[in-house]
C-alpha cells in the first residue's frame, strides 16, 4: 500500500514539474497562502487558538485579535518570518546542519520566548500526555552534533525529510518549539527537493502525535511515514488543482 502511495506521489510530482516554471504572480500567491497555512496549522497543533483568518490578519495587517493572548500573536509573527527565512535557505545550496536547526528554532520563538531561542534546554523535558522519555539534557549536544552530521548528507527527498523530522522530534532538544522546528526542517528539505511544503492540520493532531509516539516507543516508523506520505500526496493534489484552475482563496470561515 505504501509503495502505491509513493508511486502516486511520484506521478503528481512529475505533473507539477511539467508545469514549471510557474509565473511570478502565481508562485507568489501560492506561497503566501501556504506560508500562512504552515504558520496557522503548526501553531494550532501546539495550542495556539488563532484561526487561519486571524493568523492572516496578524501577519498581513498587524491587527490584534480580541480575547487572544500577546504570546499567540507573537507566535504567528515569529513562525511566519521563520518560514520566509526557511524559503530563502531552501533556494540556496548551503548545506543543512545543526546550525540550521538552531537558527530555525531561534526564529520560531524570537519574540514569543526569546530566553530559549536557539538554545538547547539544560533541563529534563517531557512530552505532555506521552509516555515517551526524551534524552537526558547532558546527551543533547552530542546527539545534535551527530544529527547535524547526518543532515548535511541527507537527501532532499520525502523519505529524508520525514526522517529528519522524526529524528529531531525524538531528540527534543529545546525547552519548547521542538515540533514547530521539526516541521519547518522537514519542509525546508521538501522544498529543496522540488516538493511543496506540507502542513499538519489541527484535525491531524491525534494521528500525527500517535504516529510519532509509536515510532519513539517501538522504533517502528511505518505509521509516521504513511501519515506524512498521505499528507504530501494530498498537498500535491491541492497544488495541481490550484495550478490547473482558478487560484483558490483561503476559506473565510476558518
Amino acid at each position: 500500500m505504501l509503495a502505491a502511495l509513493i508511486r502516486g506521489i511520484d506521478e503528481k510530482k512529475a505533473q507539477l514539474d511539467r508545469l514549471r516554471p510557474l509565473s511570478g504572480g502565481v508562485l507568489a500567491q501560492l506561497q503566501k497562502y501556504y506560508d500562512i497555512e504552515l504558520t496557522y496549522t503548526s501553531n494550532a497543533i501546539e495550542g495556539n487558538t488563532l484561526t487561519y483568518r486571524e493568523t492572516a490578519e496578524v501577519i498581513e495587517h498587524g491587527i490584534t485579535v480580541g480575547g487572544k493572548s500577546l504570546r499567540e500573536h507573537l507566535e504567528a509573527v515569529d513562525h511566519y518570518e521563520a518560514v520566509q527565512w526557511m524559503r530563502g535557505l531552501a533556494a540556496q545550496t548551503t548545506p543543512i546542519g545543526e546550525d540550521t536547526v538552531c537558527e530555525l528554532h531561534r526564529r520560531i520563538v524570537a519574540r514569543s520566548q526569546p530566553a530559549i531561542a536557539g538554545i538547547y534546554s539544560p533541563y529534563p523535558r517531557r512530552i505532555a500526555g506521552s509516555p515517551v522519555i526524551v534524552p537526558n539534557p547532558l546527551k543533547v549536544p552530542q546527539l545534535m552534533e551527530e544529527f547535524g552530521a547526518w543532515l548535511s548528507g541527507a537527501p532532499s527527498t520525502p523519505e529524508g525529510a520525514f526522517e529528519g523530522h522524526f529524528r529531531l522530534a525524538a531528540i527534543h532538544p529545546f525547552s519548547d518549539g521542538n515540533g514547530r522546528t521539526a516541521r519547518l526542517l522537514m519542509n525546508l528539505m521538501l522544498i529543496r527537493g522540488g516538493y511543496p511544503p506540507v502542513a499538519v492540520r489541527p484535525e491531524d493532531r491525534k494521528p500525527y502525535l500517535d504516529a510519532l509516539e509509536r515510532g519513539s516507543l517501538t522504533d517502528d516508523l511505518q505509521s509516521f511515514r504513511r501519515f506524512m506520505y498521505e499528507r504530501l500526496d494530498a498537498t500535491l493534489g491541492e497544488y495541481l488543482s490550484t495550478l490547473q484552475g482558478p487560484l483558490s482563496q483561503p476559506d473565510p470561515n476558518r
